[in-house]
């Protein structure tokens, strides 16, 4: 044996051109050693474990057998691309996954030329894929478009637009399900896999050719008892009908952990020169980690673990989650009125559901990844008298807004929007941060906008939003732990539009709407070591504004600056607007309003990406010092 054969193999390809170097014998080697790296390396940083466990053989397979960057190869989701971002010269860095100045979570245009599209939100790949397979066409190359979609990802309409589309336009498109969840049919061993190959090769779709061309000459009736009777026949073998009727031709489904079965239909189907194709490959997530075959849930997404064990580090927890809080709030409020009902959109867990789904079984439904379905579901369910809340993350509340302003808004139907992970969420970065809510939902007439400032007024913002029935209403709360404020047994309803003073000064006047309040409280007591007397107040509500109370803080303080985790246009901008209209801009009134700076942060620890975009103390006791035109202490601050 010689030394070269004694290095593993993942040290000799450093990118998929040494790959398709390989014999193909040596392809399961790789991908034994491949999967181990993978397990190494998130057990070291978290994150998404099991998807990208469950497609080792299949990124192998692909990146063999496509020319890859030529060939564009995009990945739904992106959270199962680990090993792609391994084998595309990434594997120097790959400890370094959602951490500040580290590889992103998901694929990413600016991060390497092998990502052709980012993604992290669902469904998205068949779209872009169609797009770049059409601009291809334009250009007059013969490059391939492959889309890796998991069955997860079709439960959005999206992807049906996409096939239906590439379907009617008879676009040169690969798409690859990968059906985890063996959700649409169990592969069947040596015969399905023996007629994938056959089925997908070029003589069989020769001859299918050849005798619909024969078929064309004969009259209607038997041409379309022809083309039906093969289809069927196809069909009955494989499955796949669906998707024959949006155009695309089906292949499966295969093994996708046997490179034996995977390689030829791959090779059949780069080679094949007409329409979109699908191919159906099934796969097992956390497929190889025994620990996460056990349980897929548990492993999908994870914190830092024990590779022998695969027990997770368990963080110190100090005070209850934001998300557990809402659910048990709500199941109170659900236990005194049977008229309230929750909807998520594939995210029970990851927005405290389950735990209704648990209490209240029978009023509980996850509707898939399908945002739009979701909200006017329930304006639906609105329209006929109950109490629907709809639990959305902020960032995928974005994906259903015309169904916000249409089907709830307009007709001033009481939807109550639960809106988690509002604000910057660290690891998962800008695709999953809740930076726009406040300003796309303030936005729009008779919409009501609060914004909890720790986890006991989340429990009263709850029992708003179920008391309230005069239109829509929203509350937003950040990922993570509370603060460890003492709970209050039940919640009371807020009065709709007032906020509340928590320490009162005479000179600086600092309005915050949301959890930055802590920050805000920690920069008062720096402002008054500096000599500034500072009135702290939580708005709780971002619209309707409370008109009296930020009268009075403009009034009777030399500076007023409104804080808020969100875009320009949101809480800031209505204030602006109201202080405006009662004259107050033009009487000398030193206002500055402190939002989310004008660009994407890139993941990093929440407190450190709140630093950066100065939304911490330090940053708001320097933004006071800048009204004051105090610029040489401003910079003190900031530097200290």
């Amino acid at each position: 044996m010689n030394k070269s054969s004694k290095t593993p193999l993942l040290d000799r390809v450093t990118s998929p051109d040494e790959l398709r170097c390989l014999p193909a014998s040596d392809l399961r080697c790789l991908a034994d050693e491949l999967r181990t790296e993978t397990i190494d390396a998130v057990s070291v940083t978290g994150g998404h474990l099991g998807a990208g466990l469950g497609v080792v053989e299949l990124t192998v397979a692909l990146h063999y057998v496509f020319d890859t960057p030529r060939d564009r190869l995009i990945w739904d989701v992106g959270h199962q691309a680990y090993p792609h971002k391994i084998l595309t010269g990434r594997r120097s860095r790959i400890r370094t996954l959602r951490q500040g100045g580290g590889l992103s979570g998901f694929t990413k245009r600016a991060e390497s030329e092998y990502d052709p599209f980012g993604a992290a939100h669902s469904s998205t790949s068949i779209s872009a894929g169609l797009g770049m397979a059409v601009a291809r066409d334009f250009a007059g190359r013969r490059n391939n478009v492959i889309c890796v979609i998991g069955d997860g990802a079709l439960s959005a309409g999206m992807a049906y637009e996409a096939m239906n589309n590439a379907g009617a336009m008879q676009s040169r498109l690969i798409v690859i399900l990968n059906d985890n969840d063996m959700s649409i049919a169990p592969p069947t061993g040596a015969m399905s896999a023996y007629l994938a190959r056959l089925v997908s090769g070029g003589t069989y779709r020769s001859i299918r050719e050849t005798i619909k061309q024969l078929a064309q000459h004969l009259p209607k009736f038997f041409y379309e008892k022809a083309k039906r009777t093969e289809e069927f026949a196809r069909g009955f073998w494989t499955g796949g009908t669906l998707f024959e009727e949006l155009g695309f031709f089906y292949i499966g489904p295969i093994d996708g952990h046997n490179l034996d079965h995977l390689l030829p239909v791959l090779i059949n189907v780069r080679d094949a020169d007409d329409g979109p194709i699908l191919v159906h490959v099934v796969t097992q997530k956390g497929k190889g980690y025994a620990p996460a075959e056990a349980n897929a849930d548990k492993y999908h997404a994870v914190s830092t673990f024990d590779v022998i064990t695969g027990a997770q580090a368990k963080p110190k927890v100090n005070a209850p989650s934001y998300t557990r809080v809402f659910a048990e709030s709500l199941i109170k409020e659900a236990e005194k009125d049977d008229k309230i009902v929750a909807i998520t959109g594939a995210m029970p867990s990851g927005t405290g559901l389950d735990l209704f789904g648990k209490a209240f079984p029978t009023r509980t439904f996850d509707v898939g990844i399908a945002e739009q379905h979701a909200v006017t579901f329930a304006a639906g369910l609105a329209a006929e008298g109950f109490k629907p809340f709809c639990a959305i993350y902020s960032t995928f509340l974005q994906r259903a807004y015309d169904q916000v302003v249409h089907d709830v808004a307009i007709q001033k139907l009481p939807v109550r929007f639960a809106m988690d992970r509002a604000g910057l969420v660290g690891a998962d970065g800008p695709t999953h941060a809740g930076s726009f809510d406040l300003a796309y939902l303030t936005c729009l007439p008779g919409f009501v906008v609060m914004a909890a400032a720790d986890e006991a007024e989340l429990v009263h913002m709850v029992a708003t939003a179920a008391a309230y029935s005069d239109g829509p209403i929203a509350f937003r709360y950040p990922r993570g732990e509370g603060i460890g404020m003492e709970m209050p047994q039940e919640g009371e309803p807020l009065a709709i539009g007032k906020g509340r003073v928590l320490r009162e000064g005479s000179r600086i006047a600092l309005f915050s709407l949301g959890t930055r309040l802590q920050e805000v409280l920690k920069a008062a007591q720096e402002l008054a070591s500096h000599g500034l007397s500072t009135t702290v107040a939580d708005a709780r509500f971002a619209k309707p504004v409370d008109r009296e109370l930020l009268r009075r803080l403009a009034a009777n303080h030399e500076v007023l600056i409104t804080i808020e985790e969100g875009s320009t246009g949101g809480f800031g901008a209505l204030c602006l607007h109201a202080l405006s209209d009662d004259g107050f801009l033009d009487n000398g009134l030193r206002i500055r309003t402190m939002v989310l700076p004008d660009a994407f942060l890139d993941h990093d620890k929440p407190e450190r990406m709140y630093a950066k975009a100065g939304l911490d103390a330090k940053g708001i006791v320097a933004k006071v010092f800048e009204a004051l035109g105090r610029a040489a202490e401003a910079e003190r601050v900031k530097i200290a």
